[in-house]
């Protein structure tokens, strides 16, 4: 017997209810639900050992090994037994390469060129004598290369710049990030993070932690966009990091929604639903308010996208309901812009789209769509993703023109969020591979790189 019918199977002969079970084991009733039906999988040690004590049944019952005796302690250390380190399951991180054949000495100078015209949009000097014409196609891969130095410590050091300052900055960031500015973003986001490590003798160092705990938040949504899975998590595990040091429990519980998803685009969707559901059910998250409340919404849609990755339709509309329900409690206003691009009834149900369609149901995908006003999501760099989202669909429906008619949507809404992203050049490509191609998808794929 599974432990979570076991725990269901004891709760109901004690007679207790799911939200008094909760009470005994510090989770909500919902959580207990969860791990009852197994939704969220019952595999943490400490999850069994609380659910096994509360319901006073043997360790040996829920796979455990029974107590032992307290170990032997000697000078202050204790002294048992050990084991091996848990292995975790092999990694399936990769990025993307460049084609077989490129000339290295032409990347080069196109970088070159286009560092000296994301200074020139970011409105700072140029960082070199380049003047060449961007090429979006390549701003992925400048901005990773910029924040993966920037995270190393690489390159001339960077000033400590006052708090006020920092902090104006990072607004400037995350309205680049929203607008899709990603010249500008690659000049911004690496020069903060250079900042915030930078040494200070003035300005509170909790405060200082907090601002540089989002800007990695930052900079692993852009990673993760760019299909940058090990620089994500290295940032992701700095955030968190960071966060915990000045007591920020948004940016904890944040930090904890983006290791979900990193783990998740790993395969290893057992964690990811343990880290999503745990962070989204964490008591401190429930005692901070209207902030705390959305926050935990946007952990139950990365939980139920998870589930939807694993095949499990109906776990994910569970959750995703849950979500849209507490949307609706927050009153319908869009609440934490900077953590996930806000949270709202509306970017509920955009997130339908992307969970219905690797639930394998494409119809019920553009059925969420078609709900979706556009103009009412709260970025291009939201409107740009729904519209990616929706050509996806189409996609899978077999609609090949309505598909190419959105991706040119997408672009002219967002053109270097269209022309750097790995997944739309993903699917550019295989709109050229699979049947008869017109002359705008052509120029798309142009654009895109896609096409030399």
């Amino acid at each position: 017997m599974k432990p979570g019918e076991l725990v269901r199977q004891t709760r109901q002969a004690k007679g207790l209810t799911l939200a008094e079970l909760g009470k005994l084991t510090g989770y909500s009733g919902a959580q207990v639900s969860r791990y009852e039906r197994g939704i969220s999988p019952m595999t943490d040690v400490d999850v069994l050992r609380s659910f096994a004590d509360a319901l006073e049944l043997p360790h040996q019952a829920v796979g455990l090994a029974p107590p032992v005796p307290r170990p032997e302690v000697r000078h202050g250390q204790p002294i048992g037994a050990t084991s091996s380190f848990p292995r975790l399951p092999a990694h399936r991180v990769g990025r993307p390469g460049w084609e077989d054949g490129e000339d290295p000495v032409r990347r080069r100078k196109l970088l070159a060129g286009l560092a000296a015209t994301a200074a020139a949009t970011a409105g700072f000097p140029t960082l070199g004598n380049g003047t060449a014409q961007a090429d979006e196609t390549l701003l992925g891969e400048l901005l990773v290369a910029r924040l993966r130095d920037a995270m190393l410590g690489l390159g001339a050091a960077t000033a400590a710049p006052s708090p006020h300052a920092l902090s104006t900055d990072f607004s400037r960031a995350l309205a680049d990030f929203d607008a899709c500015r990603y010249a500008s973003l690659a000049v911004r986001l690496p020069r903060l993070i250079r900042a915030g490590h930078a040494p200070s003798t003035t300005g509170d160092a909790t405060e200082k932690y907090a601002l540089l705990a989002k800007s990695y938040l930052l900079a692993t949504r852009m990673l993760v966009k760019m299909d940058e899975q090990q620089l994500g998590w290295m940032a992701a595990d700095r955030a968190r990091q960071l966060a915990e040091a000045a007591g920020d429990i948004l940016a904890v519980a944040e930090s904890a929604r983006q290791l979900a998803v990193l783990a998740r685009k790993a395969g290893w969707h057992d964690q990811a639903l343990s880290i999503a559901l745990s962070a989204a059910d964490h008591p401190d998250l429930r005692g901070i308010g209207r902030a705390g409340t959305a926050l935990r919404g946007l952990l139950l849609q990365s939980a139920s996208y998870t589930l939807a990755r694993r095949g499990d339709r109906d776990g994910m509309r569970e959750l995703t309901d849950e979500a849209a329900a507490i949307a609706e409690e927050l009153g319908g206003a869009t609440v934490l812009r900077e953590h996930g691009g806000g949270f709202s009834p509306l970017t509920v149900q955009l997130h339908r789209i992307s969970a219905e369609n690797h639930a394998g149901d494409p119809q019920a995908a553009l059925n969420a769509a078609r709900t979706i006003p556009l103009k009412a999501l709260p970025s291009v760099e939201r409107r740009s993703r729904a519209l990616g989202d929706i050509a996806v669909t189409y996609d899978r429906l077999g609609r090949r023109n309505d598909c190419v008619r959105t991706l040119l949507a997408a672009e002219r809404c967002a053109p270097q969020e269209t022309h750097a992203r790995p997944a739309t050049k993903s699917l550019i490509s295989s709109l050229l591979v699979s049947g008869p191609t017109s002359t705008e998808l052509r120029g798309l794929a142009e654009r895109s790189g896609v096409l030399a």
